[in-house]
C-alpha cells in the first residue's frame, strides 16, 4: 500500500471510529444516568422501603406539556411532606378537551440533580402509554418513596425538599390502538 493509500485508510477508519462512538453515546449516556441518578433520572423498586428514618423531606409536584399537546395536565396536590423512607402516593390529572382520541406518554425529572437517584418510584403512569378519550378526564397515580441512602450522600443529603416534574408529549397512536379506541368510543356512544 502506498502512502496515500494509508492515509486514507486511517481517515476511514478515525470516521467509522466516530461514528460508532457517536451511535453508542446516547445509549450509554442513558445508562449512566439510570445507575447513578445523574440528570434527576429516577429509579425504579417493586417494593416500598425496609427502612423509615425520623427525619422528613419535602416533595413537591410539578406538570407541563409539551408545546401542540392538546390535553390539561397538573398535579392534584402541589407538596408533601414524607418521611425519608417512607411511601407516598401523588395523583396527576390529565383532561383530553379535543374531539378525538390523543395518546401521551410523560417524561420526568427529578430537582435537584443530586436527588434523582435517590427516589425511587415503585408504579408509576409514565411507565406506560396513557390514552384518553374526547372529553376524558383521568387520575393516575405515582407510588415512590425517597431512599433512606439519601442521607449518607455528600451533596443529597442537604435537600430540603425534591421536585417531581412531568412534561406529557403527544404521540402517535398505532393503527391497531387506534381502531380500539374508535370501536371504543363507538360503543359509548351506542350505550
Amino acid at each position: 500500500m502506498d502512502r496515500k493509500q494509508k492515509t486514507l485508510v486511517r481517515l476511514v477508519s478515525v470516521v467509522v471510529t466516530m461514528g460508532a462512538l457517536a451511535w453508542a453515546a446516547v445509549p450509554f449516556y442513558d445508562l449512566f444516568c439510570r445507575v447513578t441518578g445523574f440528570g434527576g433520572v429516577t429509579q425504579v423498586a417493586e417494593t416500598e422501603s425496609d427502612t423509615i428514618l425520623d427525619q422528613t423531606i419535602k416533595i413537591k409536584f410539578d406538570a407541563s406539556l409539551e408545546r401542540g399537546m392538546p390535553w390539561e395536565f397538573k398535579p392534584m396536590q402541589r407538596e408533601m411532606e414524607l418521611r425519608i423512607g417512607e411511601t407516598g402516593l401523588a395523583f396527576y390529572e390529565a383532561y383530553n378537551p379535543t374531539d378525538h382520541v390523543v395518546a401521551g406518554t410523560a417524561s420526568y425529572n427529578v430537582a435537584p440533580f443530586s436527588a434523582g437517584g435517590y427516589f425511587i418510584k415503585i408504579e408509576c403512569f409514565c411507565f406506560t402509554e396513557q390514552v384518553l378519550q374526547p372529553g376524558e378526564r383521568v387520575e393516575m397515580p405515582v407510588t415512590f418513596y425517597v431512599d433512606p441512602e439519601i442521607v449518607t450522600d455528600p451533596e443529597a443529603k442537604f435537600a430540603k425538599h425534591i421536585t417531581l416534574s412531568y412534561t406529557f408529549h403527544e404521540m402517535d397512536l398505532a393503527d391497531t390502538d387506534y381502531q380500539a379506541a374508535l370501536k371504543t368510543e363507538k360503543t359509548t356512544e351506542i350505550n
